[in-house]
């Protein structure tokens, strides 16, 4: 299976390529150096360097300002409450990495632990932090296509025809990779510890609401805890765990590990149930209370209901998001469309290349089209790879962005935001 993303496998639907980001690793002298342009600049009467002083400082000026009241504001910058606990924070990870370089690693778990990740992503990062436990992937990714609510060999078999026909695999291929990903979950008691690593986006968070639900049937004995993560210290926009380096990931083993109580083992099961509704109401009674035991569960959810049709253009958010792009940049190939998308034009980034890849082929299924793309060369053996192919945005494409034409008007696909399905009237 292949919808990539860097954070997460290059070989399953939910791997995610990303460009490269920011791995969490802050140096010391680079921070002390900020420090020092920006007192400099504050000396200067910078406005900018004066914004970010007035932030952290409702009295002091430009001219009051001292060296440790320009690091005060470069600790906070980085989420951090004072410079000492920036320091003390580089300084943990700067030993981490001197003890993964050498070999001499603290025990952190042992071979009675599993992992469990909807990708691959941290697989090999845990590896060189130390972490000697099994490794399970369970990458179905619910946040696109449909989420029956039906028996488990009938959901897995409805699960695989779309993974297949949405990047393009064999049905086959999908179908025996669910069954092993689905197999290996009922074999979690054989553990005497299961920890879940997930993050903040809505591709994350609806695996760990049906992993949830599948926990509370299952009841296994074991010790269950889960990382739950929407931020790290230093990362000003985190995307998800396989962007960290394997320090970082020790960092969120020590500080974001949380044991799995009742209370989320139902919250789960809610919400799972919610996400396979056929209507959005039981998902917005959750998302209205804005109360889940769950870490980062209700902004995904929203997020995830995002992606229902605008009643003015008729596009769910994604949708909107990359005609916006081409309106904003002109004609742009579709990797870079994807690289806006990801890094700085989505409030709550979650999608993998191909399954963007999959939203630009689902809009294309319209009467008029919305976009222009260049289309595959006729008689050759080296067709354009999809993120190299040009998209233009069309006038059709304009007005529905404006709102002066829903592309539920054109629209003759048909698509579904988890239980939800969505058509056009051009269907």
């Amino acid at each position: 299976m292949s919808a990539s993303r860097a954070s997460k496998s290059k070989n399953t639907p939910n791997a995610r390529r990303k460009s490269p980001v920011f791995d969490g690793r802050l140096n010391l002298e680079q921070q002390r150096k900020r420090a020092k342009e920006l007192l400099k600049a504050l000396h200067h009467q910078d406005s900018t360097a004066q914004q970010r002083l007035a932030a952290y400082f409702q009295t002091k000026t430009a001219d009051d300002a001292c060296l440790a009241d320009a690091q005060y504001v470069i600790a906070r910058e980085n989420g951090f409450a004072s410079w000492p606990k920036l320091k003390s924070h580089i300084d943990r990870i700067t030993e981490h990495k001197r003890q993964i370089a050498s070999g001499h690693i603290p025990t952190l778990d042992d071979q009675t632990t599993l992992h469990l990740r909807c990708g691959s992503d941290i697989a090999h990062a845990l590896k060189l932090a130390g972490f000697v436990g099994d490794f399970l992937e369970f990458a179905d990714p619910f946040c696109q296509g449909l989420v029956p609510d039906l028996p488990l060999p009938q959901f897995i078999e409805t699960r695989a025809r779309f993974i297949a026909d949405a990047y393009d695999l064999e049905f086959k291929d999908a179908l025996a990779r669910l069954h092993r990903e689905y197999a290996a979950l009922t074999r979690i008691g054989d553990y005497d510890h299961v920890v879940l690593w997930f993050e903040h986006d809505s591709y994350d968070q609806l695996i760990l609401a049906f992993l949830l639900d599948f926990l509370a049937i299952l009841r296994p004995k074991t010790r269950l805890e889960l990382i739950a993560v929407d931020h790290v210290p230093g990362v000003k926009r985190f995307i998800g765990l396989g962007q960290l380096s394997p320090e970082l990931l020790i960092w969120c083993w020590e500080n974001a590990r949380q044991p799995i109580t009742d209370d989320m083992l139902l919250a789960g099961q809610e919400c799972w149930a919610a996400i396979r509704a056929p209507a959005p109401d039981a998902l917005n009674a959750i998302i209205h209370r804005d109360i889940s035991a769950i870490p980062g569960m209700i902004p995904a959810l929203k997020r995830h209901l995002a992606e229902l049709p605008d009643p003015q253009t008729g596009l769910g958010l994604t949708q909107k998001l990359t005609l916006q792009i081409l309106a904003n940049h002109g004609p742009l190939s579709s990797g870079k469309v994807f690289a806006h998308l990801m890094q700085t034009d989505d409030p709550l980034p979650y999608l993998g290349d191909m399954m963007f890849w999959h939203v630009l082929n689902d809009m294309g299924n319209a009467t008029t089209p919305l976009f222009d793309i260049t289309p595959p060369p006729a008689h050759t053996s080296k067709p354009i790879p999809w993120p190299d192919r040009m998209l233009s945005l069309t006038t059709t494409g304009q007005n529905i962005l404006n709102g002066s034409l829903s592309f539920l008007d054109v629209y003759t696909g048909k698509r579904w935001v988890g239980g939800i399905g969505i058509t056009g009237k051009g269907s």
